[in-house]
């Protein structure tokens, strides 16, 4: 099972290991990583799942869909190139050991 590691703001790193499919949304709440809200469930209905995807793993997770793109509008914390929502990023085998950070908040 691949290995998601997210790195909180404050620079604490929380290390999970999550079956092929999960959301990195779904992992974080799954297993209590602090940082990742995901108020809607995972249903891009909210920026609660905002993270960062640097590279390599930018080039991994997708093209942001449009949708995704009007969400991230809503957090104060967006950068451009590597803002994404967690929700939106499902766990392969390619991602085993991606670095994930997490911005300081989500409201």
């Amino acid at each position: 099972m691949p290995r998601v590691n997210f790195i909180a703001y404050d620079g604490s790193s929380h290390s999970v290991v999550v079956p092929v499919g999960t959301t990195l949304m779904r992992a974080a709440t799954d297993n209590g990583v602090p940082g990742i809200d995901g108020d809607c469930g995972g249903q891009c209905a909210c920026a609660t799942c905002h993270v960062y995807i640097g590279a390599p793993w930018h080039a991994l997770t997708g093209a942001r869909t449009t949708k995704e793109n009007e969400m991230l509008n809503f957090s104060a914390c967006l950068h451009e190139d590597s803002s994404r929502l967690g929700c939106q990023i499902t766990v392969s085998d390619a991602l085993d050991g991606i670095v994930v950070k997490l911005p300081e908040g989500q409201h």
